[in-house]
């Protein structure tokens, strides 16, 4: 353990410069290994589980890294909560009541051109929000929109009327 101690220097927040180096080199080849066990999808259309990993993961690592915080015990905590959320995610496929739970359900905001204003308020969908969104999708009007909805990630996802 003392190679250990002398490669990354103490955990009280006393590290040379030479070992705060050594300690972003091990704490960057972690964070890579974590998000390799959590898998590609973790952090790409991110869910708010998958956000709050990602907040946990960066604050911890970063404490890690600046010797504010045990090196190991940083690391050990990190890969826990990976693991945990590997978990959670192998879980959810399997059972949806668990998937509802974690991620919520799709928000219906628009049918037939019609906008659900309650269900907009609710989840904080300002009309601006909406016809942007509608916009990006090639949308031009409401009346285009056979169905707009708030999807569990936080996007807004069109299928347009047919003509």
């Amino acid at each position: 353990m003392g190679w250990l101690i002398a490669l990354i220097g103490p955990d009280n927040g006393g590290p040379t410069i030479p070992q705060y180096c050594a300690r972003a080199l091990i704490v960057f080849a972690f964070g890579i290994l974590c998000i390799r066990i959590a898998g590609r999808r973790s952090f790409s259309q991110a869910s708010p589980l998958d956000i709050i990993v990602a907040i946990i993961i960066g604050s911890n690592l970063s404490r890690t890294m600046t010797g504010k915080a045990s090196f190991l015990g940083g690391l050990a905590a990190s890969l826990v909560i990976v693991v945990l959320h590997r978990v959670l995610v192998t879980a959810v496929l399997r059972w949806g009541w668990l998937e509802r739970w974690i991620k919520g359900d799709s928000v219906v905001l628009v049918r037939d051109g019609r906008p659900d204003r309650a269900a907009m308020a609710r989840h904080g969908v300002s009309e601006v929000d909406l016809m942007e969104s509608l916009r990006m999708q090639e949308a031009e009007a409401l009346a285009e929109v056979r169905l707009a909805t708030l999807e569990d990630g936080g996007k807004i996802s069109v299928i347009k009327t047919r003509r």
